[in-house]
Order: structure tokens, then sequence, then C-alpha cells
């Protein structure tokens, strides 16, 4: 029995001897008579205190001299103290006397059997009893029921999934549960509960730890899918209106399409939230229609599609046509707000991939080159030392060139502004390397700084308005401006290929915001450190002269009418709540003899007199929300005031105010609304690692599960999705401190070596180390090398070697090794 079982039973013990159940004597010792039972020894089990030795004996005269208390305390002192009871069998017997004889029984305190003590005062036969007493296991298992631990999760543990309290008992259906969470949480196999290893691990530390195969912990997967579908479902029964954001995504290894669907709405908290509805495969050819089909049933299954508030997609042209359909069918139902002017929302960040895509077009050559120089440094570890050399002479801040991705303008973006600070070693470099032909001139260096000015700004505005975590939509106004601001500041450049990059950039930009746009203007106006301020700064330099006030007065009206919707729907819900002054009572004594109803309405004196005053009294006119929220001024920082104004979450200002009723929901709807599918398109890279080259075969129905159930899952527990590039980073850092403490010893060798002799066995041992730890970072990166395919994204790890090389001066050897751990990285497995 277990300690839980132990303390129930002890507990059992002490209040389990008020039964009133018949008596049950039970003589383990036949052939005694009473005689010889008053005279059993007490065993080193049996025996009592003293105390219980001198309330058993009712014969002993008493004795009130005080000489006889002084003789008998003196004499206490030579007593041989008897030990107290230690047997378990004690916490659930007790000894009563029996008859005239006063025989001495040991009965038990649930059922109230009876078992006759022994000479040697033994208690075998009690501990068979208590194993079996059907009264004790009955009250042991209510008990047990009752009683729970605490379960304090770790301090870094964000997860509110599971109760403080447990029973302490191994449950294996809940350890399946977790399983196929694990496994959904972190994107793994279902043949990863199979492992040798994995059920060791939970065997060791469960005993009771059942294998579970790959079959199984599918199914378990399911339900959990099902289990967070259905709480989903009706979480989303409470909100009032969500956003959406889709876009399309091609596996590379199943060669199908999927649409990914995800929902951002603000809870009763306040706080942001998101989650993938629905990953579903598309069949071609996916015109508009069919993807407005595909949107519309999933919105179905959701029961939101009187809720959709906003739908975020790309500009791809089969996406406005879908929306087109999608703003009929909702417009027929009426149910969009703003007569459906909010309704389409054209990503931002895809936008402005457009713009710099275009404007690069100009220097694609110059490009070419740097990405060649780059890829050509990195090819070889002896054109990188060269490099490295050449940088380590000019004093250089800068230790790493970095790859870019083709397809991502802000990764060349990133790789520009990098080579760009090694612009005097390139020409350096050719001198020493004869096959390097591409080398960039001078005139493309300043060419690229000119380019990386302008793509700059691009760069921080990307980064400002995609995030996912936090309201944007009211920063997009802001960033808009001071892109269009830029442009017209360059289009009249000296330089002719930056004239002509701009003006192509400003062609994109008219074609998407050259209208007013009412989404990015009414949720800027939301901002208490904006309102009606930012409308009148930001469109005289967006829009030409001649149509700055009428967008003016086209937002101002879009944005009153909007709150009149909310004013309508806020007057409606009130008076279905709290109109009606009827009281319905279930009165038994009242009800009729017949089978109609049992129910009678009541309408009291007071309910009259308040429909006579509704119609009667004139209704005093409330002032315009709006107006006053305009009246009030703009939110700024005093000199007393914490407030940090410059990151202001407009969200939580809108939270915490108690002066208006109904602009806080206008303004939470607002400010939900995504101006970017990044949400989405997150989500693609999670379906790249669990659609891997092993996992091609997954049917369609199977993959939704698992992106979906993951990102409930991650949310549910407060997980935060780490990328495999990371993951590897931290072994990686773990094996260069390891190889880095053994070269410190071969350092000290190269140093004094020809003064201390032979290598002593430390500096064997550190070599071995270093060499083991150096092939341990080798197989590591190898085997990393499908995760890690842009490790130049991350160059502070490749800047610790030239920083422990010169700043700390450790030997060319150790130097040589760390070098060879970073080649591995970027070179193929059969260059290695």
């Amino acid at each position: 029995m277990d300690k839980s079982a132990e303390d129930a039973s002890s507990q059992l013990g002490r209040t389990g001897g008020n039964s009133t159940s018949p008596v049950n004597i039970i003589d383990t010792e036949g052939g005694n008579d009473n005689e010889e039972e008053l005279e059993y020894s007490l065993g080193d089990e049996e025996l009592g205190s003293e105390e219980e030795q001198l309330e058993g004996d009712t014969q002993a005269p008493v004795q009130t001299s005080n000489q006889d208390a002084i003789e008998g305390d003196t004499l206490d002192a030579f007593k041989k103290k008897k030990r107290a009871r230690k047997s378990e069998a004690w916490d659930d017997f007790e000894d009563v006397e029996v008859g005239p004889q006063k025989t001495i029984y040991s009965e038990c305190r649930h059922c109230q059997s009876r078992f006759k003590k022994t000479k040697t005062g033994t208690t075998s036969s009690l501990l068979r009893h208590r194993k079996n007493c059907s009264k004790r296991l009955e009250k042991l298992k209510i008990v047990e029921a009752r009683q729970q631990k605490l379960n304090f999760p770790a301090a870094d543990s964000r997860s509110n999934a599971h109760s403080l309290l447990h029973t302490g008992k191994f449950d294996m259906a809940a350890m399946r549960q977790s399983a196929a969470e694990w496994v959904l949480m972190h994107e793994h196999p279902f043949s990863i509960v199979e492992e040798d290893g994995f059920n060791l691990m939970m065997k060791r530390g469960m005993p009771e730890w059942q294998k579970i195969s790959r079959t199984i912990n599918k199914k378990d997967c399911l339900s959990v899918y099902e289990r967070e579908k259905q709480k989903l479902k009706h979480l989303l029964s409470k909100v009032k209106k969500i956003s959406l954001t889709t876009d399309l995504w091609k596996s590379k290894n199943q060669k199908i399409e999927y649409m990914v669907i995800t929902g951002h709405w603000i809870d009763t908290q306040w706080r942001l939230q998101k989650r993938v509805l629905n990953f579903v495969h598309v069949p071609p050819p996916r015109p508009g229609i069919a993807i407005a089909d595909a949107i519309y049933k999933c919105m179905l299954d959701w029961g939101i599609e009187t809720k959709i508030y906003t739908v975020s997609v790309d500009n791809a042209s089969n996406n406005d046509t879908a929306l087109r359909c999608l703003k009929d069918t909702f417009s027929r139902n009426k149910c969009l707000l703003a007569k459906g002017k909010l309704f389409h929302v054209r990503c931002c960040a895809h936008i402005l991939n457009l713009m710099v895509q275009d404007g690069l077009s100009e220097i694609q050559e110059i490009i070419h080159d740097i990405r060649a120089s780059v890829e050509f440094v990195n090819k070889t570890e002896g054109r990188r030392l060269i490099f490295g050399e050449i940088v380590h002479q000019l004093r250089l801040p800068e230790k790493v060139l970095i790859y870019d991705c083709k397809t991502r303008w802000n990764s060349t973006y990133e790789m520009l502004a990098c080579a760009l600070k090694f612009h005097e070693v390139f020409p350096r470099f050719k001198d020493r390397e004869p096959s390097y032909t591409f080398c960039p001139s001078t005139e493309d260096w300043e060419k690229v700084k000119k380019v990386c000015s302008i793509l700059g700004v691009f760069w921080n505005a990307t980064h400002i308005i995609s995030g996912s975590d936090y309201p944007t939509a009211n920063l997009y106004l802001n960033e808009v401006c001071r892109i269009k601001t830029l442009l017209d500041s360059k289009a009249n450049d000296e330089d002719n290929f930056i004239q002509l990059m701009v003006w192509k950039m400003k062609m994109k930009f008219d074609k998407y915001w050259g209208e007013c746009n009412l989404m990015m203007s009414i949720a800027a106006i939301l901002d208490p450190r904006l309102k009606m301020r930012v409308i009148n700064y930001c469109f005289p330099l967006i829009y030409p002269p001649h149509e700055v006030q009428a967008n003016i007065n086209k937002v101002r009206q879009a944005l009153y009418d909007l709150y009149a919707e909310y004013v309508e729907v806020h007057v409606s819900s009130s008076r279905d709540s709290g109109a009606s002054c009827q009281i319905v009572t279930n009165d038994p004594v009242s009800k009729s003899s017949s089978s109609s109803s049992s129910t009678m309405t009541h309408v009291t004196g007071m309910c009259e007199f308040l429909s006579h005053i509704a119609t009667v009294e004139p209704v005093q006119p409330e002032k315009n929300e709006l107006d006053i929220y305009f009246e009030d001024g703009l939110l700024t920082a005093t000199e007393k005031s914490s407030l940090d104004i410059v990151n202001l979450d407009a969200l939580k200002w809108w939270k915490n105010t108690t002066k208006y009723k109904i602009l806080p929901k206008m303004a939470a709807d607002i400010l939900a609304i995504p101006v970017s599918t990044v949400a989405s398109e997150a989500t693609f890279s999670a379906g790249t690692r669990v659609l891997d080259s092993y996992r091609a075969s997954l049917a369609p129905e199977t993959v939704e599960m698992l992106m979906c159930a993951g990102d409930w899952c991650r949310k549910l527990h407060g997980v935060k999705k780490m990328d495999k590039v990371i993951y590897i980073l931290s072994f990686l850092a773990i094996g260069l401190f390891i190889h880095l403490a053994a070269g410190f010893f071969i350092c000290v060798y190269d140093l004094f070596g020809g003064r201390l002799g032979p290598p002593c066995p430390g500096i064997a041992i550190a070599i071995a180390i270093a060499n083991l730890s150096r092939f341990n970072m080798f197989l590591l990166l190898i085997r990393g090398r499908e995760e890690v395919r842009d490790f130049n994204d991350y160059p502070f790890l490749c800047e610790m070697c030239f920083t422990l090389r010169d700043g700390n001066g450790i030997s060319e050897s150790v130097y040589f090794d760390i070098k060879l751990s970073f080649i591995c990285i970027d070179a193929a497995p059969e260059e290695v």
C-alpha cells in the first residue's frame, strides 16, 4: 500500500470507531481460558503506555497521602518504561474488555470484529483482517477520492490547463492524453511513442506506464483535436466580431495546395487572440469562386458566418474574386458593418514586398555580383581565412558575411547592408584570389548604399506592422505616410537609376494606396495619441491637394456611420435584456388543474408607471461619445506621469477607460483587424516541418488535425513554438563551450610546449576531449543540415570565433577547430 493509502487509513482508524455494525468475536487461540488470557504477555508490538495501564487498573485503591505519592514517584524512576505500539494494525484496531471477566480483545474500528489476544502479542491476524476488511476498503476509497496533493507548476510555466491539485494516483488515460498533446505541440511523428528510449524513460519514472502504439497515439491526437475544437466553438459562440486572415500554400512533398484560415478577435479580458481555424485542401484549378466556397464552408462549420468583420488576403486576383463573392453573400444577409467598406483588407506586407521587388529590379546585376561574392568567399575555408585576415588588418568591427533568400526582399536587404560594411575588403580580396572575377565596382557600392537607405525604411515598416501578437492596425497609417514621404523626396534624386526605381515603387503605391483606405484611417483615429490630428497631418502628404479634404470628409462620415451602427446594436441589446419588467413565477399553489401551463405572469404597478413615463417624458439627448472623444484632446505624457507614450498599447488604454460605453467596443473590434497575413503565413512554416519527406502520404484530414490541434494545444499550455534552428544552436553552444574549455589547455601547451617537454597526460586528455567535441559538433551540424539552411542569419556565432582569436589570443589550432565547425554548417555533407 502506498503512502497516501496509509495516511488515509490512519485517518479512518481515528474516526471509524463509531460504527454500529454487529460484533463478531473471533477466537484465535481456542484452547486458552479466561484466566490464561488475563495473564497474556505483552510483546514488543503490544506494549502500551503507563497511562493506559493506569486507566485499565480499576481495582487499585486511591491513595491521597503525599508521602505515598513521593514514594510512587521515586519507584517510577526505576521502572522499565514500555515501548509504544508500532504495528500498522493499531491504526485500525483498539483494545476492548468483554464480559464479566474483562477479557481483552482487539476490535476493528470499522466492522467491530474482535480478535482474542495471544500470549506472544503478535498482530498477524489483525493485519490479515485489516487488509481484507470490506468496510475499511470502502471508506478508504472515499478518503482517497477526496484527498489531493499540491502540484505546483514550474516557475517558467505559462500553462493554466491543469489543476494544482491531484489525487496522486497514476492515470494511464491522462498520460496518453498528455502524450498526444506533446506530439501535437512539438510536431513529432506518431511513431515517436514507440521508440525504445522514450518508453524506457517513462517506465523508469512511472513503473505503471504502458507502451503506446502509433495507431493509438493517432487516435488520441484525434480525440484531443475534437475536444479542443468543441471548446473553441464554445468560445467563438461568445465572440461578437471576428476578423480572418487566409492564404494558400503548396506542399513541396505532397504536391497539393492547402488554404489556412486564422481567426483574430478580442476576448472578454481585452486580450488579442488568434487561432488557426482550418487548414484545408483546395483542389485545382482553385478559382476565386472555389476559394470563396471553401471559406464560407469553414465559417458555417464554426458558426461564425454572421460575425465576420474583415478578411485579410494578399493581392492575388483569385482572392479579389473570392472576396467579392463573400461580400455579396454577407451583404444580402446584412451581416457586414459599414456596408462592407472594411470587409476586404489587403495585406500590407505583401504590398511592401511588391513595391520593393519592383525597385530592386533596377540593380539586379549588382545584387547578383554581391550574392556571388558572398558565396565565393564562404565556399572554402582558405578563402574565409584570407578574407578574415583582410578584415583583421583593416580593423573592421564586422566579421561575417551572410547569405540571403532570393524570394525575400528583407533577406536581400540584410545581405546588401552587411556586404556594404566590407566594401573595402572585396578589392583587396580580389588581389589575393585570381579566380575572383565579379568584384563590385566603387560605383556599384555607391548605388547599393543609396538603395539600402531607401530599403531601410521599408524594412522598419515591415517589422512594425507585421506583428500578430499585438494590435497593428493603429500603426498602419503612420508607416504608409512615412514611405510616401520618402518616395516623394527621392523622386528628384540626381541619379537616374534612383529616379527610375522610385518611379516604379510609386506606381505600385498609387495602385494599392492611391485611394483612401478607410480601415487604416479609422484605426489610427481610435488611437488616443492620434485621433483626427493624424488624418489632418498624413492625408496632405499621401494624397494630391485636391483630394485631401474630400478624403478627410469621407473618413469622418464613415467613422460616424460605423459608430451609429454600434449605438443601434447597443440599444437593441439593452432593450432585449432590460426592457421587460414582467416577473415570471412558478407558483405550485396557483397551478391549474388542467395540463395547460403552470407559469403565471405578474405585472407590477411600478412597471406600469415606468411604461407611462417612457411614452410621455421627452428623452434628454445624450452627447455623442465620438464628439466627447475628440474634445478631450490628444493623450500626452506629462512629467509626473510614468506613461510610455511612444510604446502605448491602445487596446489596453481602451480597456481601462471608464468614460465611454459604446466606443470601447468599437475600438476593440477595429484594433483586432490584422493588416497583414503574417499569422497565416507563419502556419506554413510549421506545415513544411509536419509534411516532410517521411510524412508526405498523410491524408489532408490528418494534416488539418495536426496543424490546428498543434496550434490550439500550444495556446492551451502557453508553449512558444521554438524554431529548430534555435534548438540546434543550443546544442551547438554546449559543444562549443566544451571545445573551448579543452582548447584552453591546448593553448597553454602551445605556448609552453617547447619548455614543458613531452605532452603530459592532462594535455593529452584535453586534446582528446577537443577532438571528440569537434566530432560531435560535426555530426550535429550534418544532422541538422536540412533545418539549418541559412546559418548566416545568426552571425553572432560566426563572429564568436574571430573574437576569441583576436581578443583572447587562442592558438591557431583551436581557432582552426572552431572555424572547421562553422564550415560544416555551410558545406554540404559530401563537400566536408
